[in-house]
C-alpha cells in the first residue's frame, strides 16, 4: 500500500499486485461475512455485542478498508460461531491480480445480495 522511494519498475509491479490481491481478499471477506450474517438475521450491533467491541468496531472492519489481522479474523470467527475456509490455488492462464481483484470487487456485492443458498453463493463467487 504504497511504494518505497528509489524502487525500480518491477518492485513497484510487485507491490501493486500485492495491493490489488489484499483489495481482492478484503472485498471477499467482507462480502463472505455481510452474507453469512444476512443468512442469519445478524445485525452489525449483535455482532459487536458478540465480540466484545463497539458497533462502529464492526463497522471499520467490515467497511474493507483496512488490513485485517489473523486476530481480527479468528474473533469474527467465534463471534460468528463459524470457520473460514481457505484455499490456494494457483492463477489460471491469462488471469492477473488487477483483473482478478477487480472481477470480484464488483461480482461479489450482486451475487451476495440475493438469498443464495451456501453451495449457490460459493458458486456464483467462485465463477468470477
Amino acid at each position: 500500500m504504497g511504494f518505497r522511494t528509489g524502487a525500480s519498475p518491477d518492485q513497484r509491479a510487485v507491490e501493486t499486485q500485492i495491493d490489488d490481491e489484499m483489495l481482492a481478499l478484503i472485498t471477499q471477506l467482507t462480502n463472505e461475512i455481510n452474507w453469512y450474517m444476512r443468512e442469519r438475521g445478524l445485525t452489525r450491533a449483535d455482532l459487536a455485542a458478540r465480540m466484545g467491541v463497539s458497533p462502529g468496531r464492526v463497522s471499520q472492519i467490515l467497511g474493507g478498508g483496512e488490513n485485517l489481522t489473523l486476530r481480527t479474523l479468528a474473533a469474527l470467527s467465534t463471534a460468528l460461531e463459524a470457520r473460514f475456509d481457505v484455499e490456494l490455488s494457483a492463477l489460471k492462464d491469462g488471469d492477473t491480480y488487477t483483473s482478478r481483484g477487480a472481477a470480484e470487487a464488483e461480482a461479489a456485492p450482486t451475487a451476495n445480495h440475493h438469498g443464495l443458498s451456501r453451495a449457490k453463493h460459493r458458486e456464483t463467487r467462485l465463477r468470477h
